[in-house]
């Protein structure tokens, strides 16, 4: 499976999604004119990933700030993980920055949404 790498801008996030090699990193901050649009490719490839998952799955999260648009994304693609939680070991890792309580908020209420277990990382700002 391609990997997808998507480079960071200020208003759209950095994208990390590599099978091969394990990695699955969001973050940043996520505020795209479009976010339909700029996500699109990623829905596509955790779609085909959900097909045949890793034995273990380590889906991070980081970011700075996200907007309405994108957090109807990110809950969709929550549901997507969640729905191969019996195929492969699952952990959603939330970071966010020390001093940030609303991200850290929402991973929280991301977590009891879609009823997962998230593991909250604090990062020095």
């Amino acid at each position: 499976m391609e990997k997808l790498i998507i480079q960071h801008t200020d208003e759209t996030p950095s994208v990390t999604l590599d099978k091969d090699n394990g990695v699955f990193h969001i973050g940043e901050n996520s505020y795209p004119d479009d976010a339909l649009r700029f996500y699109h490719p990623v829905i596509e490839w955790i779609k085909k990933y959900c097909q045949d998952p890793n034995p273990e799955t380590v889906f991070e999260f980081a970011f700075s700030y996200f907007n309405t648009s994108s957090e109807k994304i990110i809950t969709k693609m929550l549901d997507m993980l969640k729905g191969i939680s019996s195929k492969t070991a699952l952990t959603i890792k939330w970071r966010y920055e020390s001093d940030d309580t609303d991200m850290h908020k929402s991973g929280i209420r991301f977590s009891q949404l879609c009823g997962m277990h998230f593991e909250f990382e604090e990062i020095e700002c």
